[in-house]
């Protein structure tokens, strides 16, 4: 079983994944505002099990690479550090999207929203990166079977994920607003993240293997 320790640690990674604007937060967002909560919730659904997707796929290639090729594990360490110092100054840079950038979007079927959800979700690189960088800095052969371990970060990641889209969708033409009124609070948003992440890359770079 993973330590709580490592898993809260995890839990920081996850949080800097989900509120890094990319595909899934500006989509979400931006159905939520132009076809209301009902459908932004719908779209949500296609996303979580966009992540189940990646989770599965990953877990079972990540658990056979390390069966395989125990030295896989130092490429990934810092494949991973150099992943997240990406995220971080991606949150950061000038001219980076904001939080709550939204696009037009047409009012499309119920069917429709959930496709496009898993679809935008399936599709981006980010998650399948995220998970192939960051789930063996966490795993190790002490803590029992590598699969179990796997799927348990991914759900933890599933759990934040939702939890804090839900909130988004259901509020977003106010936080949206809030953010647009208070552009100070957008950026220290982002320097917040950016901060977490870049802690979290030189955790990773000169961590010892497990």
């Amino acid at each position: 079983m993973i330590p709580l320790n490592e898993l809260l640690i995890f839990v920081l990674a996850a949080l800097g994944l989900v509120l890094t604007p990319g595909p899934n937060m500006i989509y979400l967002v931006s159905r939520s505002l132009c076809q209301g909560r009902k459908a932004g919730l719908i779209s949500l659904a296609g996303v979580v099990v966009g992540f189940v997707f990646h989770i599965v796929a990953v877990s079972f290639g990540l658990t056979a690479v390390f069966m395989a090729v125990p030295l896989a594990y130092d490429a990934l360490k810092f494949l991973g550090a150099g992943y997240l110092l990406w995220m971080a100054w991606q949150a950061v840079r000038p001219g980076a999207a904001m939080l709550f950038e939204t696009k037009e979007l047409s009012v499309d079927s119920p069917l429709k929203l959930f496709r496009m959800g898993f679809l935008t979700n399936v599709l981006n690189p980010k998650v399948a990166v995220f998970y192939m960088s960051l789930f063996p800095q966490f795993t190790s052969p002490e803590y029992g079977s590598l699969l179990t371990q796997n799927f348990t970060l991914g759900i933890t990641q599933v759990t934040v994920s939702a939890s804090v889209n839900i909130v988004i969708v259901l509020s977003a033409s106010r936080i949206s607003e809030w953010f647009k009124m208070r552009p100070v609070w957008a950026q220290a948003q982002r320097y917040v993240m950016g901060s977490i992440l870049a802690g979290l890359a030189l955790r990773l770079a000169f961590s010892e293997r497990k």
